[in-house]
């Protein structure tokens, strides 16, 4: 089968919302009115799944690149994380941790896992993942 019209890669796209200084934060594909944009997670379950590499301001283009299993990117971290450990969207409640992300909590809830540890990290800092699609994990209490 033939497909056309496709990419692979890094892209460029509208930002959604301002994307300054962002780089390294995930961010969600949505849409205005059709028009493909992207956007820091406003929820934790949120497909979080591309990296803004460049960042810009509500509706210029911004440059991003799409997780995928078979490379390994850096992502803010929020919080501290070792190898191995499962690592989560940040709690997007908190406005300054949008697009971040943290190890798996041991609190109660449903968290999306995004991708596993490969090096030991500090706060703030972009640290090394290699992306999982893990999905849903709950939390039992």
């Amino acid at each position: 089968m033939s497909q056309s019209n496709t990419r692979v890669g890094d892209f460029r796209v509208l930002a959604g919302e301002s994307l300054v200084g962002m780089e390294g934060r995930l961010a969600k594909l949505t849409h205005d009115t059709g028009v493909p944009e992207v956007q820091l997670p406003s929820a934790n379950s949120d497909y979080a799944i591309f990296v803004v590499l460049e960042g810009a301001a509500d509706a210029a283009l911004v440059s991003v690149r799409p997780i995928e299993v078979g490379r390994s990117v850096r992502v803010t971290l929020k919080g501290t994380c070792n190898p191995g450990d499962v690592l989560v969207l940040a709690d997007v409640t908190t406005a300054a941790d949008k697009g971040k992300v943290r190890t798996l909590p041991t609190a109660a809830g449903t968290y999306r896992g995004l991708g596993i540890a490969e090096e030991a990290g500090e706060d703030g800092q972009l640290v090394l993942i290699r992306p999982a699609l893990i999905g849903n994990i709950t939390v039992s209490a």
